[in-house]
């Protein structure tokens, strides 16, 4: 027996051994050749067009042990994990309301992806058999859709997994742009409205100039709540997210940690955030550095070091599959579905972002981190009460929404 014993502990033991070898092998591979660790799904855009703000990881040492077994949660942050972090009404809340998604070109393969995703994580399926998912370009017509394009479909996918995350009792729009122009992507938004949208995700965004300020129209409709990524370049501001009308979202990094909350945030480096130059200040912010539009309101998650799982089938540059995201592109869906879970887009006074600023005790307040060099103030370094980087905090809960 003893022999036995002993024969079982040292198969035991090299089976660990070899297990752990395969788990380091893995997390030390390189990202595919040509291809940066993380890397942005759009390229830069030309003037009068917007990119996507998505981060993909492309270097598997960003994947947890588990990603390599079957039945595992896939790597980065799934709905239960975000749902915890932010304290949210998620399994009760929702119903009846719709969370549009806005971006250009289309995904062929964004219902099925959506189904993936899940019935991974034991989400009720949205489709459109049942009257949860709907599929429209710019001028509201299913079946007629833009041109094909895989790296905003990465987008896409981002974005339609996070509202599921956050809101899966929510119906859910996607809504195709013809182009990224800011008239296409604007035309978008109007026919997210028209159909009935309680709350619009738009994660993307170009330079801000005196140009772009002609489409700001199509982000202000009181009733709905409008919310547009920050940017994923550091200090700086961009459109739309520089619009008064709309909430403005930064990113964080989360983690986890031995707190009451269970998690930790801070401001991402990559986040968005400034003074617009051509957007006039909305009464409701009153702080003192910048004359005009002050970027951001609010912020999520959007490390891709602390980055989201999402489902993507539609090959970019070698990568398909269970991915992991980040950028400000995450943030974005999460905090209009907040809106969403809120149920409250219809009272809500220049598309809910003044809401947060009376309402900011039911936010977690972020205050470390930095995205860049503005002279060490508010505008770019956080800190307590209102920052740049992460506006006024994080949701805790949905009461600020």
């Amino acid at each position: 027996m003893k022999k036995i014993a002993v024969i079982l502990s040292v198969l035991t033991l090299i089976s660990l051994i070899a297990i752990g070898a395969v788990t380091q092998t893995f997390a030390k591979q390189a990202a595919p050749a040509g291809l940066p660790r993380i890397m942005h799904s759009c390229g830069q855009a030309p003037a009068g067009s917007a990119h996507c703000l998505a981060l993909v990881v492309t270097a598997s040492n960003q994947l947890n042990a588990n990603a390599l077994r079957k039945n595992v949660t896939p790597a980065g942050y799934g709905p239960t994990n975000l749902q915890s972090a932010y304290n949210l009404p998620s399994s009760t809340a929702g119903s009846g309301q719709t969370v549009a998604i806005v971006d250009a070109y289309n995904d062929p393969n964004a219902e099925k992806d959506l189904g993936v995703y899940r019935s991974t994580f034991h989400l009720a399926a949205c489709t459109t058999a049942n009257g949860c998912f709907k599929k429209v370009n710019q001028k509201g017509v299913q079946g007629s859709y833009p041109k094909n394009d895989p790296s905003w479909s990465q987008e896409i996918s981002l974005d339609l997994d996070m509202v599921s995350a956050i809101c899966p009792n929510c119906h859910i729009l996607l809504v195709e742009a013809t182009s990224p122009s800011f008239g296409n992507l604007a035309a978008a938004v109007n026919t997210a409205v028209k159909l009935g949208a309680n709350a619009i995700s738009n994660s993307y965004g170009g330079s801000e100039s005196s140009t772009e300020t002609n489409f700001a129209s199509a982000y202000n409709h009181p009733g709905v709540a409008i919310t547009a990524s920050a940017g994923d370049s550091g200090y700086g501001a961009q459109v739309p997210a520089a619009y008064n009308t709309v909430t403005a979202v930064g990113g964080t990094s989360l983690t986890h940690s031995s707190s009451t909350r269970g998690w930790s945030e801070t401001a991402w480096n990559g986040t968005g955030s400034g003074c617009s130059a051509y957007i006039s200040k909305p009464t409701w912010q009153t702080d003192p550095d910048c004359a005009k539009r002050t970027i951001a309101d609010v912020s999520a998650v959007a490390d891709p070091n602390t980055g989201v799982a999402v489902y993507d089938s539609y090959a970019y540059q070698g990568l398909k599959g269970w991915l992991v995201f980040g950028g400000t592109s995450v943030a974005s869906p999460i905090i209009a579905s907040v809106y969403a879970l809120a149920a409250n887009a219809a009272s809500l006074h220049l598309n809910g972002a003044s809401y947060a600023y009376s309402h900011s005790s039911s936010l977690y307040d972020v205050t470390s981190g930095s995205n860049g060099s503005c002279g060490g103030t508010y505008l770019c370094t956080a800190g307590p009460g209102y920052d740049g980087p992460t506006g006024l905090g994080t949701p805790n809960g949905s009461g600020a929404f």
